[in-house]
């Protein structure tokens, strides 16, 4: 699991703020397949929270997966990231 907290800056209207958080969401789901959602700070203009998710057979493959969409977050997507956490778990 990927969870993310980040700033958007220079959004002025909620359709704007909507429009980044999909193409987040997209990206990871066509590049990493991974499955996203908003999870909080739905009601800040220039904050968001985004989780992701990501099911495997191997811990080490899924981590490394989960911290390519990082990067790819932090390298092409104009936000400032303020959190982020990778946890996996085995059952």
């Amino acid at each position: 699991m990927i969870q993310l907290i980040f700033e958007i800056p220079g959004v002025d209207n909620i359709k704007e703020k909507r429009r980044i958080i999909r193409a987040v969401k997209d990206k990871l789901h066509r590049r990493f397949h991974i499955s996203a959602a908003e999870i909080d700070l739905q009601d800040s203009l220039s904050f968001a929270q985004i989780g992701g998710a990501l099911a495997s057979n191997s811990r080490s493959f899924g981590e490394s997966v989960l911290q390519k969409a990082f990067d790819m977050i932090e390298r092409d997507i104009p936000v400032r990231i303020h959190d982020v956490r990778i946890h996996s778990e085995e059952f």
